[in-house]
């Protein structure tokens, strides 16, 4: 049997099950994994490895980082493999037209929707925030446009009430790998038909810090997913009265309206905030300096600081 040559493009935590699963196929080679610098991380700011880079070597696969492929000798040393096929899962870089032509299978890319839905570089959070019941993964073709690309196969997972971006992210890292490993045959035999993707697609982009501000004006249903969206990063936060800016870990949905946009009540049995339409029971709050802190820790907390209103 002739194995064929496969690179293999990611970065994340979410591209390891798949690097994993290609590992043990007998019917390829993975003749370079490319990944992405390793990174300052952090309250330390210490340099960290991406978890494909420490996945590749405990695999002793051969390794290639870079901050760009246009870098001529990253570009000399991906040309030399003449690859049948580049696999993609949350890389990172856009790829250009001389990497996409080089395999003569083509690229495939594992993205964490369902596309259209959420095309770009948020879908998981994207999918929370919107309340979806499923979201998936869907094995495509690449191609110059951002997750435009024609659809060969797709997996779909559950997303249950109390997830968050940080606890549904592995489970379509593992969807992904299985959905790949159920296809990779007939990738290989170049018998996969590939389906345009329908119009109505929704493009996301990369989260940043001000994404995790709360506006308490919006509904308690929404501040509440906005919370396990933005979970573990940027985090949902408001800034208080005194300028302190106050995380907000877990909370959950009083559709009581007694307290006004923004008020905060603290009782002894717990802390909600009034919202444009219902209440956020708080759960697990941090405040600068401090540990996170929940139960009457966080009562305790929040009674010293005098608070009444978010402004």
């Amino acid at each position: 049997m002739t194995r064929k040559r496969i690179i293999y493009m990611g970065t994340p935590a979410f591209a390891v099950p798949t690097l994993e699963m290609l590992s043990g196929r007998e019917d390829i080679d993975i003749a370079l994994v490319v990944t992405q610098p390793d990174r300052p991380a952090g309250r330390g700011k210490k340099l960290t490895p991406p978890p494909v880079k420490e996945t590749a070597m405990a695999l002793n696969l051969p390794l290639l980082q870079t901050a760009t492929l246009r870098d001529p000798d990253v570009r000399e040393r991906i040309t030399s493999i003449a690859p049948d096929l580049i696999v993609v899962a949350a890389f990172g870089m856009i790829l250009g037209k001389w990497i996409l032509e080089l395999p003569s299978l083509g690229c495939v890319n594992l993205h964490a929707s369902l596309l259209p839905k959420y095309r770009g570089a948020s879908p998981i959070s994207a999918a929370i925030l919107a309340g979806d019941e499923e979201t998936g993964v869907t094995l495509m073709r690449m191609e110059r446009g951002l997750d435009t690309g024609p659809m060969l196969d797709n997996i779909t997972v559950p997303i249950s009430s109390d997830d968050t971006t940080s606890s549904l992210t592995p489970r379509l890292a593992i969807a992904a790998a299985e959905l790949l490993d159920s296809r990779l045959s007939d990738l290989l035999n170049d018998t996969v038909e590939a389906i345009p993707q329908p119009e109505g697609a929704t493009e996301t982009r990369q989260l940043i810090k001000e994404d995790g501000r709360i506006d308490w004006n919006r509904s308690a249903t929404e501040i509440e997913r906005q919370v396990r969206a933005m979970w573990d990063w940027p985090r949902a936060w408001t800034e208080l009265p005194h300028g302190e800016r106050m995380q907000i870990h877990a909370a959950s949905v009083d559709d009581d309206d007694i307290v006004s946009s923004g008020e905060i009540q603290i009782t002894s049995t717990g802390v909600r905030i009034g919202t444009g339409q219902g209440s956020l029971l708080l759960k697990r709050v941090q405040l600068p300096g401090g540990k996170p802190v929940e139960g009457q820790a966080m009562i305790q907390k929040l009674q010293s600081l005098e608070v009444t209103h978010i402004p």
